[in-house]
């Protein structure tokens, strides 16, 4: 019996170069994640490094786990490939600054178990989530990041804008697989110019070895403070809304329909891995959309190619000089990406938005007020300064608090489906 071109084991040869294509794909979405933190937090150089080592080593983990399966109730066994998912960066930036890096690793920790425990049942609770909350929280995911890239990209306008131009035009006009890696390319070209400007300075790459491991707990024990977990618990749901989407996509893709079943083995993998991230100095992982796109352009659709470029991805992890050339990159250059990036956040929650009838409606209002709530800590913070300090984890970060106000709404709402139907279908 012939098996199903997802179990198709290719040759070496073809394994790598394919395995390649989806590491380019997702590089920058993996990376970008920990220059965000790093940069906003105020860490150190050599702990960015650290970050990036860790991230790229965990991404590849994670994906074995999903692509190959931990035991027969962990891992979806379809090609997935794992990465950090920017869902998250805002509340760990401001659990970062408020509480410090244990306090974060503490959250991860706990909201990953969480999702392992919940992943059995989230088939049957996601109609609990619709459009009008997922939509709403990806729009201020977008919304509250944006400020972020806009002030790095302050310190030289001129060069974030030439990045910004160059990822439109690469995205415009490029075509297959080029156009999937435009912000990428963006970030070679924008640090190539940085060179003659003197902007940039390679001497932490000097300094780094060749190669180095990736340690549990570099940054302290983890602390577990209940704001910060509630917080990243928030996220948790966001993002198993996010990878059941996925999850669907690339079952439709490979024309193998996911399952209840499926569904909780992929959505338990997700938990692992962020479980995994906390330890190893990482964040929350998910499902990247980019690399299910990139399965339906080229049409390769073994699982055993995404578990290759999980290989690479542990490999790119253990070269720290390679981590210390990313961290190398100037702000501007990534405020101009981030413009880019964080401007497709807020066009993926648009689009969620729009299956939603907003016009005239409760929803509308809905939806409205929890995004004028999420941009309270952005545009007026001066309004929460009584909040007590156990609370201001949550009070200070807007994704936070307009996801709880979009949910509080949902009580008092008209009944609304969510896009996902309890046997995992969309």
């Amino acid at each position: 019996m012939r098996s199903h071109p997802v179990d198709e084991k290719l040759p070496i040869g073809a394994l790598f170069i394919y395995g390649l294509q989806h590491v380019l794909a997702m590089y920058v979405g993996a990376v970008a994640v920990p220059l965000f933190v790093a940069r906003e937090i105020g860490l150190t150089d050599h702990e960015l490094i650290q970050l990036i080592n860790a991230d790229l080593f965990t991404c590849g983990v994670a994906t074995l786990i999903q692509t190959l399966g931990l035991g027969k109730n962990c891992g979806i066994r379809l090609p997935i490939i794992q990465g950090v998912s920017f869902v998250a960066v805002a509340p760990i930036i401001l659990v970062g600054k408020t509480e410090g890096m244990p306090a974060v690793y503490g959250a991860i920790i706990l909201a990953g178990l969480l999702t392992a425990v919940i992943s059995t049942w989230f088939g049957k609770i996601v109609r609990f989530f619709p459009d009008r909350v997922v939509g709403t929280v990806i729009c201020l995911i977008g919304l509250t990041l944006m400020p972020v890239a806009l002030r790095w990209a302050s310190s030289n306008a001129f060069l974030a804008l030439f990045v910004l131009l160059t990822v439109v035009l690469f995205q415009r006009f490029l075509k297959g697989h080029w156009k999937t890696v435009s912000v990428l390319l963006g970030l070679i070209a924008g640090t190539l110019v940085s060179i003659p400007l003197g902007l940039i300075s390679f001497s932490e790459v000097a300094k780094s070895d060749w190669l180095g491991l990736t340690l549990p707990f570099a940054f302290g024990v983890p602390r577990f403070h209940w704001p910060a977990f509630l917080s990243m618990s928030l996220v948790m749901i966001v993002i198993m809304i996010e990878t059941t989407g996925d999850f669907i996509a690339i079952g439709e893709v490979v024309e193998k329909p996911v399952s209840e079943n499926d569904l909780a083995r992929g959505l338990r993998a997700d938990g692992i891995s962020t479980l995994l991230g906390g330890i190893f100095n990482s964040f929350p992982y998910t499902a990247y959309a980019q690399n299910v796109g990139l399965v339906s352009l080229t049409g390769v659709k073994s699982r055993f190619v995404v578990a290759a470029a999980g290989v690479i991805l542990i490999a790119l992890g253990l070269f720290p000089k390679a981590a210390a050339m990313v961290a190398a990159i100037p702000a501007p250059v990534l405020g101009g990406c981030g413009v880019a990036m964080f401007g497709m956040v807020m066009t993926s929650g648009i689009t969620t938005l729009s299956r939603v009838k907003l016009r005239g409606t409760f929803d509308g209002l809905a939806v409205g007020v929890s995004l004028a709530i999420g941009m309270v800590p952005v545009f007026a913070p001066e309004l929460l300064k009584g909040v007590p300090e156990s609370l201001q984890v949550i009070s200070q970060s807007g994704v936070t608090l307009g996801s709880l106000a979009i949910l509080l709404f949902g009580f008092i709402s008209p009944k609304e489906s969510s896009s996902f139907s309890s046997n995992g279908q969309k």
